[in-house]
């Protein structure tokens, strides 16, 4: 059997944490079977779907790297096709016209769930159609058991009798959800079901469509939702926002795909792996019976590997539209050019694009840097005249790396006779006006000579 996975979101909102580790899974899963990865935009609800919200799925997704291998199937436009399905099923006797109106199913459902049995329409056994409107309607059995053998949640039984009989047309001739998901899924050939157990309520009465068309159901998986930190349902205030606001929040799209591996599954070990590595063992059976958490802090702990790991001249890009999105910073065209050399040290600390912005803009500061009020507490009393000595002194280096200048400025403090706590923050201050930097062997090496100079000599002269 070849694989066949489809992620359904509906087009009412952006791309929600929850649902891209939904696509991810499904893709994680087409990927290790050699299958097929489709996307349907399940967008029957006009009143919500709108543009905006399809044109942001499609981007996280894109950006996710999780792009399908079809073109999007849009499925209010198959609504001629769920019609046609719903006569099938009238003529096999699986389905019935009900002319109840809605005050009158009303007190149908009323007093099925009063009394504790599924609703059952009046028109199930037939009689003589009156003129008027009318829903189509599943027969749902009254007898045995329905098994949904589902890949994580194992076999999930429910009496056949407990089944509603379900509208599959409503009397407008509009196709409802369940039907419009079953023959959508049929069609286009989908072997595995993978998505949040808020759905699982729903597999057994999507077991019923299928059996009432004689269709093969495909296995089911239904994952836990992601929760908060503090195990409430996951909320806008957990951090519960769209791809798009993660990747403007600075997180790589690999390190995010990552973390949301982690939310539910795991290869058996604590490894930060790639999607593409846990492509090639995902199982999906190995899923979490439990809800997942969401933790920004670890989030922020996986995608500072992937920092580690990205490219610099892609991270210097990155930091750069990054700034310009956020900051009123001014950038000049040499900035990239410094980025990039700087990259290799910067890239350490950081845990987002963010991060690295922020770590990046002693670098890119203008001279003359306007010092911020610690750093010019630091260069009161001798603390002048003693960067003026070593002003002097710097000039005299013949090798301009990291390592030489932070052993010439332990050598400059012994010989001052002062510990590097008289030396460090006053040369800091020059260089950086305050602002956050790495060691100040590497923030001498990242500005370089020429620049490092002038910094000092602003500060002394």
């Amino acid at each position: 059997m070849s694989v066949v996975t489809r992620f359904a979101p509906s087009p009412t909102g952006f791309l929600h944490i929850g649902g891209a580790r939904t696509a991810l899974f499904n893709w994680l899963y087409a990927r290790r079977h050699n299958g097929r990865f489709l996307l349907r935009i399940e967008d029957t609800d006009r009143a919500r779907s709108t543009q905006a919200a399809i044109d942001a799925i499609l981007d996280g997704l894109d950006w996710l790297g999780l792009t399908p291998d079809e073109p999007p199937i849009y499925q209010f436009a198959r609504a001629p096709r769920h019609r046609e399905a719903a006569e099938a099923m009238l003529a096999r006797g699986t389905a019935f016209r009900c002319y109840c109106s809605s005050e009158e199913v009303e007190a149908l459902r009323a007093a099925a769930h009063g009394a504790g049995r599924p609703v059952r329409s009046p028109w199930r056994d037939g009689g003589p159609a009156p003129d008027g409107p009318y829903t189509i309607r599943l027969r749902a059995p009254d007898e045995g058991e329905l098994v949904n053998r589902d890949l994580v949640q194992g076999d999930v039984r429910i009496a056949a009798r407990e089944i509603d009989d379900l509208i599959l047309l409503r009397a407008d001739g509009t196709p409802t959800y369940m039907l419009a998901v079953v023959v959508d899924d049929h069609d286009m050939g989908v072997t595995h079901v993978i998505r949040g157990d808020d759905h699982l309520t729903n597999a057994a009465r999507q077991i019923v469509i299928y059996q009432a068309m004689a269709w093969d159901a495909p296995r089911f998986a239904h994952v836990p939702l992601i929760h908060g930190a503090d195990g409430a349902k996951l909320s806008k205030r957990h951090g519960a926002l769209g791809a798009e606001a993660y990747r403007d929040m600075g997180y790589l799209p690999e390190g995010l795909a990552a973390y949301l591996m982690r939310l539910g599954w795991s290869p058996g070990h604590d490894d930060i792996i790639s999607k593409e590595v846990a492509a090639r063992v995902f199982d999906i059976e190995k899923a979490v019976k439990s809800p997942a958490r969401l933790d920004l802090d670890k989030l922020g702990h996986v995608n500072a590997h992937f920092i580690k790991m990205a490219d610099d001249e892609r991270l210097a890009a990155l930091t750069l539209a990054y700034i310009a999105a956020n900051k009123d910073w001014r950038i000049e065209t040499s900035d990239s050019v410094k980025l990039r050399a700087a990259m290799p040290i910067l890239k350490q600390r950081a845990k987002t694009v963010a991060d690295l912005a922020e770590q990046a803009y002693f670098l890119l500061r203008d001279r003359p840097i306007v010092l911020d009020e610690a750093a010019r507490r630091t260069l009161k009393d001798d603390a002048r005249p003693r960067l003026g000595r070593l002003f002097a002194r710097l000039k005299t280096m013949r090798e301009w790396r990291a390592e030489t200048l932070a052993a010439e400025l332990k050598a400059f403090a012994a010989d001052e006779g002062v510990g590097f706590g008289q030396i460090g923050p006053p040369l800091r201050a020059a260089l950086t006006g305050g602002s956050p930097a790495p060691d100040l062997g590497q923030t001498l090496e990242i500005l370089g000579r020429e620049e490092s100079m002038a910094r000092l000599e602003d500060q002394v002269s």
